[in-house]
């Protein structure tokens, strides 16, 4: 039985997660999950209580796994140390971070409390994991064997080639965002090559689908609409987006947790870093007008708006925001090549799935 933390186990990739690895286990096997999060009100709560309370219900249908949550936040050192010591995991997910990119022209804070500071704790963690084990002659207890952290589409900042391919260089973030994340996978590989810990970093482009982000566009336009608002719509709708349905992403989250980078010695002796990054995008960016368009039809196939709903009353063109970009386009080759998955699901299909998704939710 592999023991397994998914920090940010209630937000919206997380909670998919351990929903997958309850119905399926892992590689086969039977598993015990800690899932932490600190339940912050960065968007409304009760969608995260909402979320923990399916994860409840679905560990309750699959007594073979054990499962446990705890309310608590990987920026607190001694929370994070003490967890590690007491379950012994051997897989670590780490999706806790403080997300969206203008909200980290607001609040700076936040991102280097959770996405510097708290992913640090969770290296550090690792690393005493391995020490640990090494000391222990008692025990079969290996320490962690596989870090995955969920690093962002946003690290490519502005690059003008496309589509995005992880060997470009990423050294001009728009974004503290984009930076913070950035700096993740830079952490990440000093400390596989310092300390032979396998890391994988998981680059997302822009990930949406039921009880997701309400920061999030689709989220975000549907509230406004149903409001009788205006949803506005930047750099004057000449945007694209790589959109990845919830379920592929977590698809190649499974795929990649079993195949840690392989620990090796270089001609010194030392370790060659076991560090793995891959782009997780459909490959097939969506126009923004044509991503509303295909919003409003299901928008209103669900029955979530009127019939006679007058969208182009309700809708702005407006200018680039800062710290955005124009165009998300990944090149999933990579994770195609190493692990035999693509993302599949189209954007027509996801969103009909989370228009049905919201009418029940919000009735």
């Amino acid at each position: 039985m592999k023991t397994i933390l998914v920090t940010g186990s209630a937000g919206f990739i997380g909670s998919n997660l351990v929903l997958r690895l309850l119905e399926e286990g892992f590689q086969g096997q039977p598993v015990s999950i800690v899932g932490l999060d600190n339940l912050n009100s960065y968007y409304d709560p009760s969608l995260k209580e909402y979320r923990l309370g399916v994860i409840a219900r679905k560990a309750e249908e699959h007594p073979e796994h054990s499962y446990k949550f705890i309310k608590g936040d990987i920026a607190d050192k001694g929370l994070v140390d003490s967890l590690f010591a007491e379950s012994g995991f051997d897989i670590v997910v780490n999706l806790a971070a403080q997300a969206g990119v203008r909200y980290s022209i607001e609040n700076p804070d936040a991102y280097i409390q959770s996405n510097v500071i708290g992913f640090y704790n969770i290296l550090e963690a690792c690393r005493h994991s391995l020490c640990h084990s090494e000391q222990s002659e008692e025990s079969d207890y290996k320490g962690v064997q596989h870090l995955v952290y969920a690093s962002s589409s946003s690290v490519y900042g502005g690059n003008k080639k496309v589509p995005f391919s992880v060997e470009d260089r990423v050294d001009n973030p728009v974004s503290l965002y984009a930076a913070t994340k950035k700096s993740n996978e830079l952490f990440a590989h000093c400390y596989s090559k310092l300390y032979d810990i396998p890391t994988t970093g998981l680059r997302f482009f822009t990930v949406y689908g039921p009880a997701g982000r309400p920061d999030m566009a689709y989220f975000g336009f549907t509230n406004k609409l149903l409001a009788g608002k205006t949803i506005q719509i930047y750099n004057y709708g000449n945007c694209r987006r790589d959109f990845t349905y919830v379920d592929d992403i977590v698809e190649g989250i499974v795929r990649v947790m079993g195949g840690a980078p392989a620990r090796s010695k270089g001609e010194d002796g030392l370790p060659v870093p076991p560090y793995a990054v891959y782009n997780i995008g459909g490959g097939q960016p969506e126009n923004l007008l044509d991503f509303v368009q295909t919003l409003q039809e299901e928008l209103l196939r669900a029955g979530v708006l009127p019939a006679d709903y007058d969208f182009e009353a309700h809708k702005e063109l407006v200018p680039m925001q800062p710290g955005d970009v124009p165009t998300t386009y990944a090149d999933a080759s990579a994770l195609e090549r190493d692990f035999g998955f693509t993302p599949k699901i189209t954007l027509r299909e996801g969103l009909r799935k989370f228009a049905e998704w919201y009418k029940e939710y919000y009735g």
